[in-house]
């Protein structure tokens, strides 16, 4: 018989393990189970729908027919709430036991609620799906002023909506700058400054203590913690996600914030996998265990969880992330673990260019760059061979840098 394996989630992490696994094992049966209403799609791309910069049709990548084209079963609107790891089985909230030679878990995480008053009123929006991002651009269009709460990387795509709809917003922050534990005021006030050009107002020291309503139950107001009211017909909120771990409670798989992993994407249970949002994974970069959540790293978990569930140890999880924002009128990115570290080194350049790169015990472990991202290579190969620049920290901040710049600096 051939072997069976089930895959419950079908986003990019889902959807790679599938197409590595149909490649690989081309007799398999392979089952992909998801709550959504609608196969994969460019979770990068909803951003521009919402913000009405693209049409629906090119952020689809799997249609249905890929996955009738490759034999695999696609279950739609479909919700697990039971792993039997001793049965190797699932059950689905229809009833329905599906059983597993082995079982891949990628089923993310879902958007945290703010714990104040009316935070469920209409307008309030999460940002997560792409039927977010539908009734987040339809509730735009029609809105005069917006409210945008979380200071973070998802935070800013409400900032860049908000902008692009012509909506004038306030955007309310716990401290006194966006994103600062990556970033340091400096590099911060870049992005600030982005954000008015465009309309939205950071408005510092601030959050939400609860949000008011009309007679309709709608959002008309949000009041901070300091008595400040600011109005508003929309809301985007955008402060974390909740990993979807709860149906794993009453099993012995090893769980965390999420679903913990070896570098193979395994499981403390042999059988069962985990990729994308949902792991906390063993990092072979930083040699402890990490969280990342971004577009390539949870494509390529997916893919070496595949390569593991055919074949176990065959091949570890080796990847130094990145996350692009594409909102402004300059390149942003960070890689790798930019919140961490016990060092940082950062410079502007001449042009307004700005970088800063994270240190933890003399190795770059993460960091951001603004205007030029040309040195990205050169910092994540620092990061996977795991180079000790101390002492050479400041090399790292010259325009054209190149890892041969250290190599040499060391002979010297």
């Amino acid at each position: 018989m051939s072997d069976s394996y089930v895959i419950v989630g079908d986003g990019i992490a889902g959807a790679s393990a599938a197409e590595t696994l149909r490649e690989e094992a081309p007799d398999a049966e392979i089952t992909v189970i998801t709550e959504e209403g609608e196969s994969l799609y460019n979770r990068i791309l909803i951003k521009e729908f919402a913000k009405g910069k693209l049409p629906e049709a090119p952020i689809s990548i799997h249609d249905e027919s890929w996955y009738d084209d490759h034999d695999v079963d696609l279950r739609l609107n479909t919700l697990v709430v039971d792993v039997d790891v001793e049965n190797d089985a699932i059950r689905t909230h229809e009833g329905e036991t599906i059983e597993y030679d082995s079982l891949l878990l990628a089923i993310g995480g879902t958007p945290q609620q703010l714990p104040v008053g009316n935070a469920d009123a209409e307008g309030i929006h999460h940002f997560w799906t792409f039927q977010d991002a539908r009734k987040i651009k339809e509730s735009v269009e029609d809105a005069d002023r917006g409210v945008i709460v979380g200071a973070g990387l998802l935070g800013i795509d409400f900032a860049a909506i908000c902008g692009a709809q012509d909506v004038e917003a306030k955007y309310l922050m716990r401290g006194d700058s966006w994103w600062r534990y990556a970033l340091s005021n400096e590099g911060a006030e870049i992005m600030h400054e982005a954000m008015r050009e465009r309309g939205v107002e950071p408005v510092f020291d601030s959050g939400v203590d609860h949000f008011e309503v009309d007679d309709d139950g709608h959002v008309v107001a949000a009041v901070d913690p300091n008595g400040e009211r600011y109005e508003c017909d929309f809301a985007g909120v955008a402060i974390g996600l909740d990993f979807n771990t709860e149906i794993l409670e009453d099993t012995p798989i090893e769980t965390d914030d999420g679903v913990i992993v070896d570098e193979y994407m395994r499981t403390n249970v042999d059988n069962v996998f985990a990729a994308g949002d949902i792991t906390e994974f063993h990092d072979t970069v930083l040699g402890e265990r990490a969280q990342n959540g971004a577009w390539g790293s949870a494509k390529e978990q997916g893919t070496i969880a595949a390569h593991n569930m055919i074949d176990h140890g065959s091949e570890p999880f080796k990847w130094v992330s990145s996350y692009s924002i594409t909102h402004f009128d300059f390149p942003f990115l960070s890689f790798g673990h930019p919140t961490l570290g016990d060092d940082s080194v950062e410079a502007t350049t001449d042009e307004g260019e700005w970088r800063r790169v994270a240190l933890k015990d003399g190795r770059v472990v993460g960091g951001v760059l603004i205007g030029d991202l040309s040195p990205q290579s050169a910092f994540k190969q620092l990061m996977r061979e795991k180079r000790d620049v101390s002492g050479q920290k400041e090399l790292l901040m010259e325009p054209g840098f190149a890892v041969d710049d250290l190599a040499a600096s060391t002979e010297h």
